[in-house]
């Protein structure tokens, strides 16, 4: 690279980020309606009113550009949920940093849906990202959410009711989008308005809640019935 590349680079900054960003929005929509193997980077760049050396100048190929848009966040900025994998962290500080974290991109209507649409495609077409999404971004959250409820509950190690519990509270958030239209067709207001995707966060936060509370009472009530068969076992071995 030469040395005034970063310069020439730094002076077009406002311009380049705004191509990027054309580009990313109309992939999206291709990618989304379209499939990967349909769309063609001559149909991207005038979607995006620009030309094809663009997309290899921001994201190598047409590959690199997809993978953009499937992994990178569009419109909603990334949320911080560093929280959640604080390992001091309480469910008071984590459940809501998770939910607003997941339901965020609802606020832009038209981008959330076509994102909705992308994954289903490449479940459906797969080109290897949705498993590096699961590897990178599911899991890890998973593993955070699993950890925390194991602290709350005073666990060494997450048995399988934790595992089930994780993957329930986590289904709150993650079934506003696969069920978008559903939902929008019987209470289209519940996500009308920015105030009312913010609403659902807090409700989300408190249903999550409540399951946990259910899961320790139930605990609770399965630890005390062991003990109790424990005690009448040892009751049977002493008068023997």
């Amino acid at each position: 690279m030469s040395a005034t590349a970063p310069e020439r680079h730094r002076a077009s900054r406002t311009d380049g980020e705004q191509s990027r960003e054309r580009l990313l929005h109309a992939g999206l929509r291709l990618f989304a309606t379209q499939g990967y193997a349909k769309t063609s980077t001559r149909e991207i760049a005038e979607a995006a009113h620009t030309n094809v050396a663009a997309i290899s100048y921001y994201f190598g190929d047409k590959a690199g550009l997809y993978r953009a848009v499937f992994l990178e966040p569009i419109e909603a900025p990334p949320q911080d949920m560093s929280a959640l994998f604080n390992d001091t962290c309480s469910l008071k500080d984590a459940l809501p940093c998770m939910m607003n974290g997941l339901i965020a991109p609802l606020k832009h209507d038209e981008t959330a849906r076509l994102c909705i649409k992308l994954h289903c495609r490449e479940m459906l077409e797969p080109t290897g990202l949705w498993e590096e999404e699961i590897a990178n971004g599911i899991k890890p959250m998973h593993a955070a959410l699993v950890a925390l409820l194991c602290r709350h509950f005073g666990l060494q190690e997450a048995d399988d009711e934790v595992h089930r519990l994780a993957v329930s509270i986590a289904g709150l958030g993650v079934h506003l989008f696969v069920s978008r239209d559903v939902i929008e067709a019987l209470a289209p207001q519940l996500s009308a308005t920015h105030d009312a995707v913010d609403l659902w966060g807090e409700r989300l936060v408190m249903y999550a809640q409540a399951m946990i509370e259910a899961d320790a009472k139930r605990r609770k009530k399965a630890c005390q019935l062991s003990g109790g068969v424990d005690i009448a076992f040892r009751k049977r071995k002493n008068k023997q």
